[in-house]
């Protein structure tokens, strides 16, 4: 049973010529994470905003968990849900530790185990909390606002995660970590995340699906891979660079394309990789070290071996994965 869902929805703007969203309609499994992708104006942001009813549609329905979200409360609502902007939104006079509390507060949990949370999301986010507790939003970087939004969303145990272009005002080397920080969240906290981007990149990196919109319409709802390997249509084929041979490779894991060493095989100072690692990365290897094979290794110990003929034949057969 599907955790959101959106039944036939669809917003039209007060004097806008056509609907914003358009006849939507989508089902999202429970703990996964889904990014909105589209070009400017297709409608994923008013989409991602009709969840917690920043924005009501015109018509059709939503559901979180079987329940049509127009039956309740909007604050009630709101409080189950966990919101992250761009601009991260974050109170400029209040410390961060005030800024974590403020779900909490109104949830009226006691005063312990608010602070007891934002200890835990301080370190989650890798933020000493002896050194940040008390720091105001104007003393801290831009990336470390955005994992203080992030902390801030996360307080009050959210059923649901809407982030909107999250990481869009951040240099590229704190977006890659940041990116990073949420793929190691995500693994352990397991949350219903809706992430709208306009990023391809950022997409196939951090989505479990991803929903391709086009002039208010759902054009295709798949994996990365299904999306980047059998694209719906040209729109779809364009937008995610479906020709892109090196991009198939960032999603495909070594350990699909590793062999067991021959017995003759010695480890001999081979630059090694993890079997969990994506063959992008093992291609940049090669090509940085020269040499002709990877050792594969787990937790230190070699489980195989990976070599560019390896890889060559798996692009040759990526359709067929």
């Amino acid at each position: 049973m599907a955790y959101i869902e959106f039944v036939n929805v669809s917003k039209q703007f007060p004097g806008a010529l056509r609907p914003s969203v358009n006849n939507c309609s989508l089902a999202i499994e429970q703990g996964t994470f889904v990014v909105l992708l589209g070009l400017s104006g297709c409608g994923k942001t008013t989409l991602l905003k009709m969840v917690n009813r920043l924005y009501e549609p015109t018509s059709g329905q939503i559901l979180i968990d079987g329940e049509n979200i127009r039956s309740l409360p909007v604050t009630a609502l709101r409080q189950r849900i966990g919101y992250v902007i761009q601009q991260t939104g974050l109170f400029p006079h209040m410390t961060v530790s005030q800024n974590i509390a403020v779900v909490p507060k109104l949830l009226g949990w006691q005063r312990e185990r608010i602070e007891r949370r934002i200890d835990e999301l301080l370190t989650l986010i890798e933020l000493p909390p002896a050194e940040y507790r008390h720091r105001y939003p104007s003393q801290l970087s831009g990336g470390q606002q955005q994992r203080v939004g992030l902390a801030r969303a996360l307080a009050g145990d959210p059923e649901v995660m809407l982030m909107d272009e999250p990481f869009g005002a951040i240099d590229a080397i704190t977006r890659a970590t940041l990116q990073d920080e949420m793929i190691f969240l995500q693994r352990q906290l397991k949350k219903t995340i809706l992430f709208v981007t306009h990023d391809v990149e950022e997409a196939l990196r951090l989505a479990d699906k991803i929903v391709v919109m086009d002039i208010g319409r759902i054009v295709q709802y798949d994996t990365p891979f299904a999306i980047l390997t059998r694209p719906a249509n040209q729109f779809v084929a364009s937008l995610v660079g479906a020709d892109d041979t090196v991009r198939h490779l960032s999603l495909i894991s070594v350990e699909r394309a590793m062999q067991s060493p021959p017995p003759d095989f010695h480890v001999n100072g081979q630059p090694r990789i993890a079997p969990q690692d994506n063959l992008r990365n093992a291609l940049s290897l090669l090509l940085r070290t020269g040499t002709q094979t990877l050792v594969v290794a787990r937790d230190e110990h070699p489980v195989g071996i990976l070599t560019m003929g390896q890889i060559q034949h798996l692009v040759g057969r990526v359709h067929e994965l």
